[in-house]
C-alpha cells in the first residue's frame, strides 16, 4: 500500500482497534495468473506471533482456499470514508479528495486442518459477532449432526501477520485551520461515516499529530 509519511500510522494497537470494529475484510491471493479475493470476517488473536495473527473461514465450494498454499495473501480491512470537497476548505488552489483509514496485513495461509479447532473457530466467530446483540444466537451442543455437516461445508485457516500497515488519510498535509473547517462540514453531513472521519480528524488535532512515531 502506498502510504505517505503524513499518512503513516505505525501504532499497532490503532491498527488492531481498526480490524476488530471493521474485521469485515477482503481477502485477496494470488490463483494461476489472476488475482482472487473473497469478501469475509476475520478475528484477530493479537498475542499471537509478532505481529498477531487472523483466522477465519471460508467455503470449502470456495476454490480460493486451494490455491493457497504457502504464498503471501493480502487481507485488507477498510474503515470508515468520506469525499472532501474543495469547497469546505474556503482555499484557492485546492482540489477534493478522500478522507479514510484502512489497515492492510500480509502473511501466509495455514489451514487448519483439525477438526477440533475448526469447531472452535466457529463457536468463537459466533460468539464475538452474537455478543451485541439484544437476544444472543448460540450454537448448537457440540458434536450434533447439524454442527458436522456445518464443518465438512467449511474450510478453517490461519494467517500468522507477518507485514501490517495503516494509512490514515485525514487531510494532515492540511493546515489545522483549515482541517477544522473540513472537520464543521463533515458534521454537518450527519451520515456515521463522516461522523467517524470528523471524530478522527479531531483526535488528530487534539494529540498533534495522527500518526506518532
Amino acid at each position: 500500500m502506498y502510504v505517505p509519511r503524513a499518512f503513516d500510522c505505525p501504532v499497532l494497537d490503532r491498527l488492531y482497534e481498526l480490524i476488530r470494529q471493521y474485521s469485515f475484510a477482503l481477502l485477496i491471493s494470488q490463483a494461476a495468473t489472476e488475482p482472487v479475493a473473497t469478501h469475509l470476517p476475520l478475528l484477530l488473536d493479537p498475542l499471537d506471533g509478532a505481529h498477531g495473527t487472523l483466522i477465519g473461514h471460508l467455503a470449502r465450494a470456495n476454490p480460493q482456499w486451494v490455491t493457497f498454499g504457502q504464498q503471501s495473501v493480502l487481507a485488507i480491512f477498510s474503515g470508515p470514508h468520506r469525499y472532501i470537497s474543495p469547497s469546505w476548505y474556503q482555499a484557492e488552489n485546492v482540489v477534493p479528495t478522500w478522507n479514510y483509514v484502512a489497515v492492510h496485513a500480509y502473511g501466509r495461509v495455514e489451514i487448519i486442518s483439525d477438526r477440533e479447532q475448526l469447531r472452535l473457530l466457529t463457536r468463537r466467530t459466533v460468539t464475538v459477532y452474537e455478543s451485541a446483540m439484544p437476544t444472543p444466537w448460540s450454537m448448537p451442543e457440540p458434536n450434533t449432526q447439524f454442527e458436522d455437516r456445518m464443518l465438512d461445508q467449511i474450510v478453517g485457516f490461519r494467517i500468522p501477520i507477518e507485514t501490517i500497515q495503516g494509512k490514515w488519510k485525514l487531510s494532515q498535509n492540511h493546515p489545522p485551520e483549515r482541517r477544522e473547517k473540513i472537520i464543521v462540514q463533515l458534521k454537518q453531513q450527519g451520515d456515521s461515516d463522516s461522523l467517524a472521519i470528523a471524530r478522527l480528524m479531531e483526535a488528530g488535532l487534539t494529540e498533534g499529530s495522527i500518526n506518532p512515531q
